[in-house]
């Protein structure tokens, strides 16, 4: 009996452990409703030749509805297609327990924004609203992510996911692998 108990306590405390706390950007509640949003997170950083892209996640909670939004970053001093999000657009994150969890967007049609800076780099900006299928999110708390597919408009991406790492936008160390494990628990 004794061995069982020890073992709850040491599973218990992994658990909580696991969690980080939550860093709210907004946490409101008015005669509309709630709304919570923690800190946009780094999940896919590449600079490669002068090319830079960059996907951000921010989890939110409206109204009880907890929501994923996206965020596309991609920086060129060559041409840059877009990638638009539609009806049929979807995320699609594969586990390391194997299941996939699919986010359905839940936008209007968005091809983004093409803003060119002071220092001759085209910027394209994409975001949009992603929610959670039914049941998907109870997976998303015990498993870790492996692989993040992007369905557009007119062509589909995937992106590995990394354990950790260490941006060079902004020098942070981000561990997107976890990402749900660690702070879907705020959004909730």
């Amino acid at each position: 009996m004794k061995k069982k108990l020890v073992l709850l306590l040491c599973l218990t405390a992994s658990f909580l452990l696991a969690q980080k706390p939550c860093e709210y950007v907004v946490n409101t509640t008015d005669s509309i409703g709630t709304y919570k949003s923690l800190k946009d997170y780094l999940m896919y950083e590449k600079n490669f030749a002068g090319n830079s892209s960059f996907i951000f996640f921010t989890l939110e909670n409206n109204n009880k509805t907890p929501i994923v939004n996206l965020t596309i970053i991609r920086k060129s001093k060559e041409f840059l297609p877009a990638n638009c999000l539609d009806s049929n657009s979807r995320i699609f994150l594969q586990l390391n327990n194997g299941k996939i969890v699919t986010l359905v967007f839940s936008g209007n049609e968005n091809c983004g924004s093409l803003i060119r800076d002071e220092k001759g780099f085209d910027n394209r900006l994409l975001a949009g609203t992603f929610t959670f299928l039914k049941g998907s999110i109870e997976d998303l708390k015990t498993s870790a992510l492996n692989l993040m597919r992007m369905k557009f408009l007119s062509e589909v991406e995937d992106f590995v996911v990394k354990k950790e790492i260490q941006s060079e936008l902004n020098g942070k160390i981000y561990q997107p692998e976890t990402l749900f494990i660690d702070y879907l628990y705020c959004i909730e």
